[in-house]
């Protein structure tokens, strides 16, 4: 198999950065948290209150993708020869599941508001939001630099996004009380919001699902990999090209590559191991040269021993 030395030291990198993100992360969080509980029965403010139960499941979210970060990084061993980088799609998964949770939650509460109104104290709903925000929109920007390539990070920044919603959908509906004295607004607002959160809750639980069932890693086409391989003069046919990954950044391929007769196997092997790194990004694989009388049975003893599988 195909491994890079500075591809893993990358990887490390990025475990250590995730894991200082979500603890600064974390801290914010359950401050805020604490606050927005207080102020939202201070205030009698279900969008304070659904923002604060949402800030608590992202307090969850926040030590379960922490902790999977840590377990992640986690050597290989002889039983789990890629280690425990999967534990971080496991945590994006329970993270998707917990935001769809909470959503369900604010739209039964929602629903109980509107059919039996509770007085709202405005100006303290107010003040506890725009702290909210602030805080908010700090975490964000501490989690942004690492959601991209971590899904299991993507999980805590969505929601921390969907806390952000929160707080700005509290603003908002801090002032119409305020301004015309609709408490109505407070339980619509939340609802909108509830709604953006389901959405993108369901997109990360795509995500996830996609990775634990194997399929092949965003951006990336079977078809033109086959056909770029294809391409390698002495390659005369590709099969079994399966593509996966086994977390977020991390994709795996194995193919078979049936040889011309004559063929140069080492060239082809060097050819093909370039082109997939450079132009598809895929540093992890395994190629199974074999010989053009041989069909599908793996021809090693025709082919020199640097060839006959790629480390």
């Amino acid at each position: 198999m195909a491994h890079s030395h500075d591809h893993n030291h990358d990887h490390n990198h990025a475990h250590g950065s995730d894991r200082r993100r979500l603890g600064i992360a974390l801290g914010l969080t359950a401050t805020l948290m604490v606050a927005e509980i207080v102020g939202g029965l201070a205030s009698g403010s279900l969008a304070l209150l659904s923002d604060a139960g949402h800030m608590a499941s992202d307090a969850v979210a926040l030590i379960l993708s922490l902790t999977a970060a840590y377990v992640a990084a986690r050597p290989a061993s002889a039983r789990r020869s890629y280690g425990w980088r999967r534990s971080e799609v496991l945590a994006a998964l329970a993270n998707a599941a917990g935001l769809l949770a909470v959503t369900a939650w604010i739209l039964l509460e929602a629903a109980e508001r509107l059919r039996n109104p509770h007085p709202i104290e405005g100006g303290l709903m107010l003040g506890v939001a725009v702290a909210g925000l602030l805080a908010n929109a700090a975490s964000a920007w501490v989690l942004h630099g690492g959601h991209r390539h971590s899904l299991n990070v993507r999980g805590a920044f969505l929601h921390v996004i969907g806390d952000l919603l929160g707080s700005v959908g509290a603003i908002i509906a801090a002032l119409v009380v305020l301004l015309t004295s609709y408490t109505a607004a407070d339980p619509i607002i939340s609802v909108l919001v509830a709604l953006l959160i389901a959405r993108s809750a369901w997109t990360l639980l795509k995500e996830a699902l996609e990775v634990l069932m194997e399929s092949s890693p965003k951006g990336t086409d079977p078809a033109t990999i086959r056909r770029s391989l294809e391409g390698v003069p002495g390659v005369r046919g590709v099969h079994d090209l399966h593509l996966w990954s086994i977390s977020s950044g991390f994709p795996v391929m194995t193919a078979h590559l049936e040889l011309h007769a004559g063929s140069d196997a080492s060239r082809v092997l060097r050819t093909a191991r370039e082109i997939l790194s450079r132009r598809f990004g895929l540093t992890h694989v395994t190629l199974q040269l074999e010989a053009e009388s041989c069909g599908c049975t793996p021809c090693d003893a025709l082919l020199p021993p640097p060839a006959r599988r790629a480390h």
